[in-house]
């Protein structure tokens, strides 16, 4: 049990350290000009490259979401493929300790409102200690986002990612796109890349 608390430990103190303590690149929106060219030109990972913060990253276009578990706020177990329905989802990996993630948040809820009914936001804490994520949601009052809890970090492992990831998936459970590093997400450059879910 030691090690792997540990190891569950090593692995949140490299997630902090890769990403939330990196600077926002100005909230990852593109300035001025064409923003649909922006986004599609300095804004996006080539599809063999790497992940950038801040940066959109296409390589993982068409992949399946991963079949790891998570659990709603009252504890019933779900996933991804559960969530979709049949709408486009747009999936948000964040904790409580990563400012970049308490930064985007609310908003991710705005944007979470302008899409109702067309794409459904979901935000996956990956906090350690649910009550942690519950009290911080609680106390900010976001009313769009829907929440769940990840506490054994089952989805940030699966797409070895860093914190905030955001990750789009069309109507068929496929995934268009994910962005490593905080956005505005009621930015132009933004909304140009949520119209992809259709």
């Amino acid at each position: 049990m030691v090690s792997r608390v540990a190891i569950v430990c090593l692995l949140g103190a490299a997630l902090a350290v890769s990403a939330c303590d990196k600077g926002s690149g100005g909230g990852g929106q593109a300035a001025g000009g064409n923003v649909a060219a922006s986004a599609a030109s300095a804004d996006e990972v080539p599809a063999a490259g790497a992940a950038r913060p801040d940066k959109v990253d296409r390589s993982h276009k068409g992949e399946a979401a991963p079949a790891a578990g998570f659990a709603t706020l009252a504890g019933a177990p779900t996933t991804l493929a559960a969530l979709g329905g049949g709408k486009p989802l747009l999936v948000n990996l964040w904790a409580t300790w990563c400012a970049p993630c308490v930064k985007e948040m609310p908003t991710l809820d705005a944007a979470a409102g302008a899409l109702a009914g067309r794409v459904r936001v979901v935000a996956v804490s990956q906090d350690m200690e649910p009550a942690k994520a519950k009290d911080f949601l609680k106390a900010r009052g976001f009313a769009k986002l829907e929440p769940f809890l990840d506490e054994k970090l089952a989805l940030s492992t699966a797409y070895g990612a860093n914190l905030p990831t955001t990750i789009l998936y069309d109507a068929a459970g496929k995934e268009i796109w994910r962005v490593t590093g905080d956005l505005d997400w009621t930015g132009a450059q933004a909304k140009a890349l949520l119209a992809e879910a259709g």
